[in-house]
């Protein structure tokens, strides 16, 4: 037997005395109370009020507040709040509070109670449950404040923000949002860049409210303001936000490509982010594109490809489609079989401007072959009112796209007709680009230079005349010899016979 055999059998033959008894008892009440929290969970969907009473049940059976009275507490509220008890649940979540200072770890009570939070915003479809939803969030305040828990207490004041926001109160978001601005900053008044990214939240909030109210001047500022934040990795939703708001304050602007730019890449982070508002926001990027008169499709980009063919999105397909081929049957068509599309009221206020586009080119198209025309064949043609007919005829003869007279006493039109006019108008236009192109050449590039060597007429040198205004009209040469009248004699050059005369040098 080996040196390690004998070792080993003289351990087994020693005895050791522990003390297992206390331990033993402690689990044994853990795993009780851990089959209950178990047993309850299962009653959740068919006996929901026999649950609450079970995991209400659990902090009595703990000795000292822990994890499984702090979990029962937590599925309890829950079931509350979704039985529409708030009262109960915002009582029991005043005792869930006391959990947070030493029962549980300060990182999973945070979560925790992030989550409890998230469950009750998705979760608040009424006037009570706003008002249970706001005592959840000042409760949350007043607990974590007391714990100098700062993260924490930025994240639910953004959210009661946010409530505030949903529900119209601006009076109490601008005091809240100027709070948390406060919070964002050094104790110099300068952004903190560890708080970036609650700060952009900040501005995403601050940015909707003034969407929400018009005042582009203000939302204007804080775009800006939001974009030159480099401290931050906010959640693509928000940027999504920012960027959304953005592009609705362009088209407040008619500054249709910074729109387009703006919602396509809100499109991008909503998409990234898995947020359905990708869909609306998409809807807005077709709508953009039909504004510019642009003739590229908003689906041919990469990420925007695959829903092309969304039956959510189909209507947006099919009008962008009919808008660049100035089919406008089929486009008024689409709009009065999809009245859905008009439910937004961003997609109603602007849509109008599209549809009169697509008119004023039928229109232009329609009366092409036509010197005289009335205004009710325009209209029966184009399904629409000989009123508006009458407006888009009349802005396109201010507007100097077409030449004619409206004629209100029997509703007809007559195109005045003018070749002359069109040829004198045409000479000029051309005429124009002679004088630009003289102007270019003559002035700004070389133009004519003299010889470098110098020419003597009548033993005076004269290095050369001024290229923009030479007229050699009056030059006369009479009679003489040699090259061109001229010859040569002591002292320069001498006309023989004759004198050159040097008419206008100007």
């Amino acid at each position: 037997m080996s040196d390690d055999d004998d070792f080993m059998q003289d351990s087994d033959q020693e005895q050791y005395d522990f003390e297992y008894e206390d331990d033993d008892e402690q689990e044994t009440g853990d795993v009780d109370v851990e089959n209950k929290y178990y047993n309850a969970k299962q009653m959740k969907a068919d006996n929901p009020e026999e649950a609450i009473t079970e995991f209400l049940g659990l902090p009595a059976l703990e000795q000292e507040k822990g994890d499984w009275g702090f979990k029962g507490l937590k599925q309890a509220i829950k079931l509350e709040f979704k039985l529409g008890q708030y009262d109960k649940a915002v009582e029991h979540y005043r005792e869930l509070l006391t959990y947070v200072k030493s029962a549980v770890t300060r990182n999973y009570s945070e979560k925790s109670i992030n989550n409890m939070l998230d469950f009750i915003e998705k979760g608040s479809d009424d006037q009570r449950a706003y008002k249970c939803m706001e005592q959840f969030y000042s409760q949350t305040l007043d607990s974590f404040q007391s714990t100098n828990n700062e993260r924490l207490w930025l994240k639910t004041n953004i959210k009661l923000a946010r409530l505030w926001l949903d529900r119209k109160e601006y009076t109490h978001l601008v005091r809240k949002v100027r709070e948390l601005h406060k919070a964002c900053q050094k104790d110099d008044g300068t952004d903190d860049p560890s708080k970036g990214t609650y700060s952009l939240e900040v501005y995403a909030l601050e940015i909707q409210m003034y969407a929400d109210t018009r005042n582009n001047k203000r939302l204007k500022a804080l775009y800006q303001r939001a974009l030159k934040v480099r401290s931050a990795v906010p959640h693509p939703k928000i940027m999504g936000i920012i960027r959304e708001s953005g592009g609705k304050m362009h088209m407040s602007e008619e500054n249709w490509p910074a729109a387009q730019t703006d919602f396509f890449e809100s499109f991008r982070n909503y998409d990234e982010a898995g947020s359905l508002q990708r869909i609306q926001v998409l809807k807005y990027l077709v709508l953009t594109t039909m504004l510019m008169g642009s003739d590229i499709n908003p689906f041919d980009s990469q990420e925007t490809k695959p829903y092309k063919n969304d039956p959510r999105i189909s209507a947006m397909t099919d009008l962008v489609d009919a808008y660049q081929r100035n089919d406008i049957h089929r486009y008024e068509s689409i709009l009065q079989n999809n009245k859905d599309v008009l439910e937004d009221p961003f997609i109603a206020e602007n849509i109008d401007e599209v549809t009169r586009s697509m008119r004023t080119k039928a229109v232009l198209k329609l009366i092409a072959p036509y010197t005289r025309f009335t205004l009710a064949f325009i209209a029966k043609q184009l399904k629409i009112s000989e009123t508006e007919v009458q407006d888009i005829v009349g802005f396109l003869i201010v507007d100097k796209k077409l030449r004619g007279k409206i004629d209100q006493s029997n509703g007809s039109v007559e195109i005045e007709s003018n070749p002359d006019a069109d040829r004198t108008q045409a000479m000029q236009e051309w005429t124009s680009a002679i004088r630009s192109l003289w102007k270019t050449v003559l002035n700004e590039a070389e133009g004519f230079k003299a010889d470098d060597s110098s020419v003597i007429l009548g033993g005076t040198a004269a290095s050369g005349f001024p290229s923009s205004h030479m007229d050699f009209e009056g030059l006369k040469q009479n009679g003489g010899r040699g090259p061109n009248g001229w010859s040569k004699s002591r002292g320069g050059q001498k006309r023989s016979g004759g004198r050159a005369q040097l008419g206008s040098v100007k």
